[in-house]
């Protein structure tokens, strides 16, 4: 199985992809984290937001290994604590599938990526900069992996 975060945006500051490449490299070797980040349409006054994320939807979905199993980061999605997120994870291990998590730019995501999804998962209530959300699921998922292995990382 290997776990692909893809995402809008292809400028990251360093400290984002050292943060990721910290947690991606902790990920064992049959457990990849590899992440894909697509370049957003061009930016134009003239381009409305339903439009952005409609070009934004068009090329996540593309970029969807296929018969992968579908995970959109998404606020109206469901929160799961540690425990909860594990067991998930546990699940799609055993299904053999890859994982597509699937972060949106930052006017949010298309209702086709939604409708898309397999699950829906909202990390918290709070609004996080979509950057800063490469770094949390890449270390939420290390810390599923490290809790279903009894792995030290996981302490609680």
């Amino acid at each position: 199985m290997r776990l692909h975060l893809l995402a809008i945006g292809q400028r990251m500051p360093g400290w984002v992809a050292a943060g990721f490449d910290e947690y991606a490299g902790r990920m064992p070797r049959e457990l990849p984290l590899v992440m894909r980040a697509l370049p957003g349409p061009a930016r134009s006054r003239a381009i409305d937001t339903a439009t952005l994320r409609r070009l934004e939807g068009q090329a996540l979905l593309a970029a969807i290994p296929e018969p992968a199993l579908v995970v959109a980061l998404d606020e109206r999605g469901r929160t799961v604590d540690t425990r909860g997120l594990a067991d998930r994870f546990a699940g799609w291990q055993q299904s053999g599938r890859d994982v597509a998590l699937i972060i949106g730019g930052a006017a949010g995501l298309d209702d086709a990526v939604r409708e898309r999804a397999d699950w829906l998962w909202s990390l918290s209530p709070l609004t996080f900069p979509h950057m800063l959300v490469r770094v949390l699921v890449a270390e939420q998922i290390y810390r599923a992996w490290s809790l279903l292995n009894n792995h030290p990382y996981h302490r609680a």
